[in-house]
């Protein structure tokens, strides 16, 4: 794990990381519009090794995988669940309703509408991510939304894996499709014979994935673009070494393109966290893929004092980040761009992920700039009324009609004028 000042940061490090042959991620998604299951059924084979016979998930399949699943492991979920839905209820209390006379004679409003039909994409492998099915299902079902979709690449036993299923029975959506990576966000944007268009995708994926989300927005809607994982911890000389170390691990052990960064006034602690490293990561199942991480992206930043801290944390806009800190209270209002913020030793990030009731689909590089993590926000519409009376036109017609007139459209000056003769 490198150790390096602030000061000596490039300012590439902070930028939008692309991914730049886009050539071929258009090739699929061109192909799957064109030519709909065969493409789907033709890619699924290329990339996940499996034949598909059926593209949808039977709902004897879903309600089996549920049957069988572990009472321990739909407990935890049912727990995590109910959180996560009272967060969510918590969030929409924020979107009302309303209609508001903001001159005589002139209401305007407001109307939440739940969008209507939403794509779900979950990763899958040898482990089940069955938090990202909740994680994203729950706010779109609080939010009221109609439709839900699944899709989850077959990488299971040539199927999607029984926990992802149970979870999704749980959950009450019978609509899941056994397709993954590009060719499943095309399906979902442009849809296909097995597979209605939905209305907005969202879910975190591959960095093949994200810029194939990338490439339908506007056909259709996304969350944002996420890439590999983040973690900034922020410390001092308070920090402690071996829990810092084994949360910086939590992350690295997500991807091998993940960046775990420790930024510390401490070089004290940063010796240590770097030897905690070193122990902790040969007890791991998943070390393989940490040490990737830690060795080509992790990174320990030395700070002359916190408001370095404030400032690298600012620039970097990380997903998680993480403050062990003696005095927190006085660094939060300076920090404004971060996907989830987690204050003290035990606010761990893992409970963010799992079952403190937040949601972890959080904005990567460099998103959190401009947006926050997925909420019930994602999955509705604030949309304007306006109900204007006589009196109310008399007043504020003549200033459209001067304003329509300055910028020369003379057809939005008729269409207040013909209102006056009447």
């Amino acid at each position: 794990m490198k150790i390096i000042k602030y000061r000596e940061i490039k300012e590439d490090f902070f930028e939008y990381k692309k991914i730049e042959d886009k050539r071929f991620i258009q090739k699929i998604i061109k192909e799957i519009k064109e030519k709909g299951d065969k493409a789907l059924i033709k890619y699924t084979k290329k990339y996940d090794k499996v034949s598909l016979k059926e593209i949808k998930v039977s709902q004897s399949e879903i309600e089996n995988a549920y049957r069988k699943a572990k009472k321990e492991d739909l407990k935890a979920i049912e727990k995590a669940a109910k959180n996560i839905k009272k967060f969510s209820e918590k969030q929409k209390e924020q979107f009302k309703d309303f209609e508001f006379e903001i001159q005589k004679g002139v209401f305007t409003g407001q109307r939440v509408i739940p969008i209507e039909r939403i794509g779900i994409y979950v990763p899958s492998g040898n482990f089940p991510l069955v938090s990202t099915l909740i994680m994203c299902a729950i706010p779109a079902q609080v939010a009221g939304v109609s439709e839900i979709a699944v899709v989850s690449p077959p990488r299971f036993e040539n199927s999607i894996h029984p926990l992802i299923l149970a979870t999704a029975y749980f959950l009450k959506i019978k609509e899941i499709y056994k397709i993954g990576g590009i060719q499943a966000i095309a399906a979902l944007a442009y849809g296909t014979e097995s597979i209605k268009k939905v209305d907005k995708i969202v879910g975190p994926g591959s960095k093949y994935v994200a810029s194939a989300k990338k490439e339908v927005f506007g056909d259709v809607g996304i969350d944002f673009i996420a890439g590999p994982t983040e973690i900034m911890i922020i410390a001092d000389e308070s920090g402690e070494p071996e829990l810092i170390a084994m949360d910086l691990l939590s992350q690295a052990e997500h991807d091998k393109e993940a960046f775990p960064i420790l930024a510390t006034t401490s070089k004290e602690l940063a010796s240590k966290v770097i030897k905690e490293i070193n122990k902790q990561i040969e007890n791991l199942q998943t070390k393989e893929i940490a040490r990737v991480s830690i060795e080509n992206k992790g990174l320990i930043v030395l700070l002359e004092n916190m408001e370095e801290g404030i400032i690298f944390a600012n620039k970097m806009a990380p997903e998680h980040l993480e403050l062990h800190i003696k005095n927190p209270k006085n660094v939060l209002n300076k920090l404004r761009n971060y996907g989830s913020l987690f204050i003290g030793k035990y606010s761990v990030e893992a409970l963010g992920d799992y079952s403190s009731g937040l949601n972890h689909t959080l904005p990567t590089n460099t998103a959190s700039k401009y947006t926050g993590g997925l909420g019930v926000k994602d999955f509705l519409k604030l949309q304007t009324t306006l109900r204007v009376t006589k009196e109310g036109f008399k007043e504020i017609g003549p200033i459209a009609e001067k304003l329509a007139e300055i910028e020369g459209l003379s057809a939005h000056k008729n269409s207040i004028k013909i209102r006056y003769s009447r």
